[in-house]
């Protein structure tokens, strides 16, 4: 996931956060924010890994496979948003069972929740 895609800024994520809307999987939480300043750009990701998911490796291995998995639904992804994944406890034994496909099915879960 290239570098522009990407929220970085805590304002960014404190702004997703607060005036956003969020929909929940067993795994996931997404939260989104409509950008009305880039309403066609394109969507960009942050990602929290809370420490209750697991140790700093494994929470870098969930974090390195929801950017593949995101990226991989990235053309079917709605512009114009602000996107914040939250890790679940208990999300890093099958992600690291599973791998990327199944992360990408649970993301896009989440999405088809956000779209209706």
């Amino acid at each position: 996931m290239q570098r522009r895609h990407r929220l970085s800024r805590s304002r960014d994520f404190d702004t997703v956060y607060r005036q956003g809307t969020s929909v929940s999987t067993r795994y996931l939480t997404l939260h989104w924010f409509p950008r009305d300043e880039d309403a066609e750009g394109e969507p960009r990701l942050g990602l929290a890994v809370p420490r209750s998911v697991g140790s700093a490796v494994v929470r870098n291995r969930v974090k390195r496979l929801l950017r593949e998995a995101w990226s991989k639904l990235l053309p079917d992804v709605p512009l114009g948003k602000d996107y914040v994944l939250v890790a679940r406890p208990g999300v890093a034994e099958p992600a690291t069972a599973r791998g990327r496909d199944w992360l990408a099915g649970e993301i896009s879960e989440a999405l088809d929740k956000v779209s209706s």
